[in-house]
């Protein structure tokens, strides 16, 4: 029995969409302006790193948004679960730097930072329910304790000795 499909047709994606497409609105209304006029006070060194860092933020929550459409989409039978998967394999999800940091990092507005960190948790979230409804179980770096694979692999546990 797969889990997975069912976890990501649950109640539980809906606050994953809404909380998703939230930081997006709210990353982009920043970044048009109040992360405009705190770009331009920074620093050289800072301001790239601005510009790196804002760069790579829109694409990840660009890859997250897709993924949640189409998602949103199987839930709605909009479209099979076959297809979303084929379109999901297009939208590769670049990953999460090991450490955040570096020179001038700690000079990046706080607001950008908070926003690097909501997109990182949230993409970690995307991309542990991707492996679920996969059928796969999440990968966790070491170190790192993952609830939803802890309760998945108990949830898996109980149904096999249900059979």
């Amino acid at each position: 029995m797969s889990l997975g499909p069912r976890i990501a047709a649950s109640g539980g994606f809906d606050q994953l969409y809404r909380e998703g497409m939230g930081l997006i609105e709210a990353v982009a209304s920043y970044l048009d302006q109040d992360g405009r006029e705190e770009s331009r006070l920074l620093p050289r060194e800072a301001s790239f790193l601005y510009a790196t860092e804002s760069m790579r933020l829109t694409t990840r929550l660009m890859q997250i948004a897709s993924w949640l459409l189409l998602q949103r989409a199987v839930n709605e039978g909009e479209i099979t679960r076959e297809n979303a998967r084929s379109e999901k394999e297009k939208v590769q999800f670049s990953a999460t730097p090991s450490e955040r940091g570096g020179p001038g990092y700690d000079r990046l507005p706080l607001r950008l930072r908070d926003f690097i960190d909501q997109g990182d948790r949230l993409f970690d979230r995307v991309t542990q329910l991707d492996q679920l409804e996969r059928g796969k179980m999440p990968d966790v770096p070491s170190g790192k304790v993952n609830g939803i694979a802890d309760q998945f692999s108990r949830l898996q546990a109980a149904f096999k000795r249900a059979e």
